[in-house]
């Protein structure tokens, strides 16, 4: 008889735990909350258009993540560079591009780094040896990791015009934190992963269909196809070890809030409403750090009370715009001085074209470490990012706004900051028959997708390692 494995937590985490006991022959129930899978990487319907609840990109370095989408049998939806290149905007300027060369790494970027129009002469010099010096540093130290990342910078001739519109360009987005605010050992991780390293790593990726398209329709299938039984609006109230396994108390709901209805991307599968009680022989907890500290049996992460609310989150907003006309001639784009960071064409993926006059164009631009921006209403945030974008895509100054909506993600990511090591348990709990996944846990990443889908490889490693089933490598993640 196969071992029973039920997995709490439908996001890139739970889903690749589910996939890897499946494939190592375990039985697998999947309860998710929402009545989508996904998580923070999903989509809902907005009328007829299709929105990313945010903006999510991969980089050739993400091999974990690639594997999966592999396994999901959807890697011809994700688009991803031949050659890492950025368009950079700027107010009153032409755009800059961070486009890497032939050269190998860290060479590959000398180059543009040293034609890079924002920031003066002298400071490109500078950042090339600081980014040898970064290159050197220890991400595993935990000296490291209480240290800021901005403290660093300094340390290393960077002054505040470089980490403006270098280091935090991508930073940010990255890490969710600006350099001042984040762990220097997630930032170097950033950098020697996707910069420093292979000259390949940075090239970026992003999805060319609809997010829940890839995290919830096709991981359903996969899912269903290795027999796994997928619950979602299902919300477990309590996990209890017992003699006979675990102890999984479950409400299954027919109402859906709100974001869960607009959320749905996939076919609806809410059972009928009602409680149940599931016994399994292992349980993988692939849910938030807060909802880990609701659920989670005593003695199982050796942390200390509070840990959850020390570990903090941070916010991104998503900013939605749709013009009349075309504005931003690239597929994406980064800018600097202004509130705009990162801004996508999501024109086709989202079904716009069919939605709206032709030649018409949707933007998404993406907000990270929003801490400032996630508390404004809609009138206010309209009133500073389409002047904004007027100012880095001059097409927009004239063009007619047909539709302006946001989108919120308050606990986005785990707050990046120095000392999250420490607040980061491992797959193994402190209980038998107990793992724990999610972005948030000790994958040695900061909050990404590859974080996401590293750890629920982990976390089905060491929940089936006394079980007597083989985890092949690589066979969902």
């Amino acid at each position: 008889m196969s071992v029973h494995v039920a997995v709490v937590g439908g996001g890139l985490a739970g889903i690749t735990a589910a996939l890897r006991c499946a494939d190592a022959g375990a039985r697998v129930t999947l309860l998710e909350s929402r009545a989508r899978l996904g998580g923070v990487a999903g989509s809902f319907r907005r009328g007829e258009l299709d929105v990313d609840t945010g903006q999510h990109v991969v980089l050739r370095c993400c091999t974990s993540y690639l594997a999966l989408l592999d396994r999901l049998g959807v890697t011809a939806d994700v688009g991803l560079q031949d050659r890492l290149d950025i368009p950079v905007l700027a107010p009153g300027a032409a755009p800059s591009r961070l486009r890497r060369s032939g050269l190998p790494a860290p060479l590959h970027l000398g180059a543009a780094l040293l034609r890079y129009r924002p920031m003066p002469v002298a400071d490109r010099v500078r950042v090339l040896g600081a980014a040898l010096a970064l290159g050197r540093v220890d991400p595993t130290d935990p000296a490291v990791d209480a240290r800021t990342f901005g403290d660093w910078l300094a340390a290393h001739g960077q002054r505040p015009r470089a980490v403006e519109t270098l280091w935090d360009l991508v930073g940010i987005a990255t890490l969710n934190a600006r350099a001042d605010e984040a762990s220097l050992a997630l930032a170097a991780t950033v950098f020697q992963l996707g910069l420093l390293t292979d000259a390949a790593a940075g090239d970026i990726g992003w999805a060319r269909v609809p997010l829940g398209r890839l995290h919830d329709d096709a991981a359903r299938r996969a899912l269903r196809a290795a027999g796994v039984d997928v619950r979602t609006s299902a919300r477990v109230r309590s996990l209890t070890p017992a003699p006979d396994g675990w102890r999984v108390a479950v409400t299954r709901t027919t109402a859906r809030t709100r974001r869960d209805t607009q959320a749905q991307a996939g076919p609806g599968t809410a059972g009928p409403a009602g409680e149940e009680e599931i016994v399994a022989d292992r349980i993988v907890s692939a849910v938030p750090p807060a909802a880990a500290t609701r659920l989670l049996p005593a003695g199982a992460v050796d942390l200390p009370d509070g840990w959850a609310g020390r570990l903090g989150s941070s916010p991104i907003v998503n900013v939605h715009v749709v013009y009349d006309r075309r504005v931003l001639h690239h597929e994406f784009a980064a800018a600097v001085d202004g509130p705009v960071q990162w801004v996508f064409d999501r024109t086709a993926s989202s079904g716009a074209e069919s939605v709206h006059p032709p030649g018409a164009q949707y933007l998404a631009v993406s907000l990270s470490a929003a801490d400032d921006l996630i508390g404004l209403p809609v009138a206010a945030l309209r009133d500073r990012m389409l002047p904004a974008l007027a100012a880095v895509l001059p097409a927009a100054a004239t063009a007619r706004v047909l539709d302006f909506f946001v989108t919120r993600e308050p606990h986005a990511t785990f707050r990046a900051a120095p000392g999250q090591a420490a607040l980061r348990p491992g797959p193994v709990s402190g209980l038998a028959g107990l793992a724990l996944a999610g972005a948030w846990t000790a994958t040695g990443w900061p909050a990404t997708m590859e974080g996401a889908v590293r750890s629920g490889d982990a976390a089905a490693a060491a929940v089936l390692a006394d079980s007597g089933a083989t985890v092949a490598a690589g066979a969902a993640a």
